[in-house]
């Protein structure tokens, strides 16, 4: 009960007010950014359609990273007070999807589509306390300042050539300075 409550004391927190919890299956705890997007000021700044992709990109992104890292410090010290030795291991992708309900008996909301699949399959090749990302995610994150490493080429169902992908360790020690990070990604 203390695991499946440590996602909803986090999504509690103004800071990942955009962050929607999808389902939980099994072991598996699925959640999405940005599902609601409404327009800022800062959408009204920005001229290009393109460049505000991005920055939507890189902020739902970087939220779902301060997400992870903040859901294994809880499980840290879950593990240090019950003696337990639970990991994580993470998938992550980012994209497009389609949100939707489904059911007439029983309505559950869900999303669907080659993000959501990307992120599965990341989570399937994952390894215990690291978040393994996509291409796109990880070139998101490395332009942001984040610490990431190449996985080089793997094999991923649904996907024809194999795919690089990205490791990044949860360490909380490592990753400490990750929230001082600026909110708006490099121009390199």
């Amino acid at each position: 009960m203390l695991l499946h409550n440590a996602p909803l004391k986090l999504l509690s927190k103004p800071k990942f007010s955009s962050i929607e919890k999808i389902k939980t299956v099994s072991s598996t705890y699925m959640a999405a950014a940005g599902l609601n997007e409404m327009e800022t000021d800062l959408d009204n700044c920005v001229s290009s359609k393109a460049l505000q992709r991005r920055l939507n990109m890189y902020r739902n992104a970087t939220m779902m990273i301060e997400f992870a890292l903040a859901m294994s410090q809880i499980l840290d010290q879950l593990n240090r007070d019950s003696f337990q030795n639970f990991e994580l291991r993470i998938g992550m992708s980012v994209g497009p999807l389609v949100a939707g309900v489904i059911g007439a008996q029983k309505p559950q909301y869900d999303i669907w589509g080659n993000t959501v699949n990307l992120a599965s399959r990341m989570d399937t090749h994952g390894e215990p306390r690291k978040i393994h990302v996509t291409t796109e995610m990880g070139e998101i994150l490395r332009r942001g300042g984040y610490r990431v490493q190449s996985r080089g080429k793997i094999k991923v169902k649904g996907v024809k050539e194999p795919m690089e992908t990205f490791l990044i360790e949860i360490d909380s020690k490592r990753n400490s300075s990750v929230s001082n990070i600026s909110n708006h990604p490099s121009t390199s």
